[in-house]
């Protein structure tokens, strides 16, 4: 495809989508519908929130070891509730656990706030149905910022496919509920951290412990999860020729815990192991590797590299 260079005359804007086409980053796309382009209130309000909350977690009257240790203790069980729990077990079946394993791993992924499991699985399915076609609801192709979170931002016609792609999930009353309730998990949670920072006397109080706690872990948790939508679908390399643009990031696989091998991935979605080569650290699937010594994991799916 040839491009022509932006004239001199042409809007900074335009300028800057003449330069990403150029460097591969954006693909041609339609404009977003008129329906699409507003951006939805609730959900920038709720963003914008978070981000200020984590700011705010990091003022030096806030911090402490304890406030620390809660952030890793609660990233941990976050991201691994969402990668174990949303993502290769409910999403890809890529093994079987027993119900109380599988509800436990669940609720560790809706403590993200990443809606509930119902709607997180289906538009997952739904991304894998399109990767990086103009119907992918976080489409590559249109730019790095749109994959990263802007998507959110709108409303995206995938949701009406939801309900059609979860039938196997659509029975459990616990999931219908956390699909509509997922938020209140936070109140608890909230609450316990007040609780604790009050009786350790931490430097800023209980009200440190919930900023490290939930808005700056949430805001964590969301460009992890975010950076597999979009820097895996830009930067690394690939094992396996997909029709879309994944790529195994190193980087993306550290701090996602093994979903930053998203070009294998794409390529064996049903693999509960994500890192396929020596080299390929893939900390998720060392949990799945405890759970089945346990007895907790069971027919555990696994694609292997061919070289």
């Amino acid at each position: 495809m040839n491009l022509r260079l932006p004239s001199p005359e042409a809007s900074a804007p335009e300028a800057r989508r003449q330069a990403r086409l150029r460097a591969g980053l954006v693909l041609p796309r339609a404009p977003l519908p008129p329906r699409q382009r507003r951006r939805k209130l609730g959900t920038t309000t709720f963003m914008l929130a978070l981000h200020v909350g984590a700011v705010a977690a990091l003022l030096p009257w806030n911090w402490s070891w304890q406030a620390v240790a809660v952030l890793a203790v609660l990233y941990w069980t976050t991201v691994l509730g969402v990668t174990l729990g949303l993502h290769r077990l409910l999403a890809h079946r890529a093994f079987e656990a027993p119900k109380p394993v599988e509800r436990l791993l669940v609720l560790m992924g809706t403590l993200a706030c990443q809606s509930g499991p119902i709607e997180w699985v289906g538009l997952h399915r739904h991304h894998h149905l399109h990767s990086d076609q103009p119907n992918d609801h976080h489409d590559a192709g249109r730019g790095l910022w749109w994959a990263h979170s802007e998507w959110m931002l709108h409303e995206i016609p995938a949701l009406a496919h939801v309900e059609r792609l979860t039938g196997d999930l659509e029975r459990d009353p616990l999931y219908g509920w956390l699909d509509r309730w997922f938020l209140l998990l936070q109140l608890p949670l909230g609450a316990a951290l007040y609780a604790a920072g009050e009786a350790w006397k931490v430097p800023g109080g209980g009200l440190a412990l919930v900023l490290w706690g939930i808005p700056l872990r949430l805001v964590l948790v969301y460009h992890v999860t975010w950076l597999v939508n979009s820097a895996t679908h830009a930067f690394g390399y690939r094992n396996f020729d997909c029709p879309d643009r994944s790529r195994n990031c190193w980087w993306v696989a550290l701090l996602s815990f093994g979903e930053g091998w998203h070009n294998n991935h794409h390529a064996h979605p049903s693999s509960a192991r994500h890192g396929l080569r020596w080299f390929e650290f893939d900390l998720t699937w060392q949990h799945i590797r405890l759970l089945r010594a346990l007895g907790w994991a069971r027919r555990v799916r696994l694609a292997r590299y061919p070289g």
